[in-house]
Formats: C-alpha cells, structure tokens, sequence
C-alpha cells in the first residue's frame, strides 16, 4: 500500500483539477505514479510534470536513447514502478530484450550495438558511480551525441532521480498482479 495516494478528485482544489487535466489531456494521457502523488501539492506537480513533458517528448534525445537512459535510472534506484512502466516503452522504441536483461541483472558487459546506446550508459553510470563525469567521457559523449543530447540527458537523469526517489519513498508499487523485478530484501 503506497504511503500516499492521489487526492480524492471530488475534493480536487482548482489548481489541482487544472493541473490534472493538463496531465490527462497531454502525451501522457493518464494521471499515475509520482504524477498523482504529486498532487497532493499541485504547485509541485505542474512544473515537475511539464519539466517531464520536456524530458521524456520534446528533447533532442531519440526516444531510443531517452528510454534507456530511463531504464538505467530505474535500476540505479531500483524503482519497480519506473521499470515497469518504461521497459515495454524501450523495446518499442529499440532498446532489445538482451540489453534490458542485461541492464537489470547489473551486468558488467552489455550487449550494445550501437555506440551512441554504449555512450550513453558509460556516461550515466559514470556520473551516477562518481556524481561527476571525466573529460575524456564527456569528450566522447559530445562527439558520440552533440552537446544538446548531452545537455538534455543530463536533465533527464535528474528528472528521473526525482521520480525515483518519489516512487521509493512514497512507496508507488506495481498495478496489480505484476511482478516485482527488484530483490525485495534490498528494499527492507
């Protein structure tokens, strides 16, 4: 049972109902997850949704690379919710089954094959590891992506930490009869 829930929407303040209707009506489609938790202070929610709007559909990443910087983010804080939610979105978007295996297990080697897939990986798992990024990474990044993808993968991690760490401490699980993914030991 998550620690807290969407808002009653019959007790839905207006700036609540805007905001929510905003979320429903845009790309997302639906109010869910840290999105509905979030309205229980709908200040927070509207620049964080439109802050997620920009990282996750308006961003020079392709959706390839967006998704799989979303899957690394959702291992690295071990957000169930995130996971599920985006695996499916990864694979549409051409992220294949061996890489997200292999994301998900921690696996040292994964099987990449595209580089600009590889550089994005080293690059987020580099700034996750050390909270910092060395020069021949960045280096390699800007050549590999450009300075806008990087700039932009910078702000999606972040995005994405904040989703993670609402997941996690709120306690968002999966809808359901899905099944966790994470060892549930770690999470104790």
């Amino acid at each position: 049972m998550p620690r807290l829930t969407m808002p009653d929407p019959s007790s839905f303040t207006t700036h609540q109902k805007r905001v929510h209707d905003a979320i429903a009506s845009g790309p997302r489609g639906r109010v869910r997850g840290p999105l509905a938790v979030w309205l229980n202070r709908p200040g927070l929610a509207e620049h964080a949704q439109a802050l997620g709007q920009y990282c996750r559909y308006d961003s020079s990443l392709s959706p390839r690379l967006s998704e799989l910087a979303i899957l690394i983010m959702a291992v690295y804080w071990r957000a169930e919710f995130e996971w599920w939610a985006h695996k499916p979105i990864a694979l549409d978007a051409g992220i294949t089954q061996h890489v997200a295996d292999a994301l998900l297990m921690g696996s040292a080697s994964i099987p990449f094959e595209r580089n600009d897939e590889q550089i994005v990986h080293a690059f987020l798992t580099k700034l996750l590891q050390d909270r910092h990024v060395p020069n021949e990474l960045y280096q390699d990044a800007v050549k590999t992506l450009g300075q806008d993808q990087v700039v932009d993968l910078v702000g999606l991690a972040g995005y994405y930490t904040l989703i993670s760490m609402t997941l996690n401490v709120f306690e968002i699980g999966l809808p359901e009869g899905e099944p966790r993914v994470f060892d549930d030991a770690e999470k104790a």
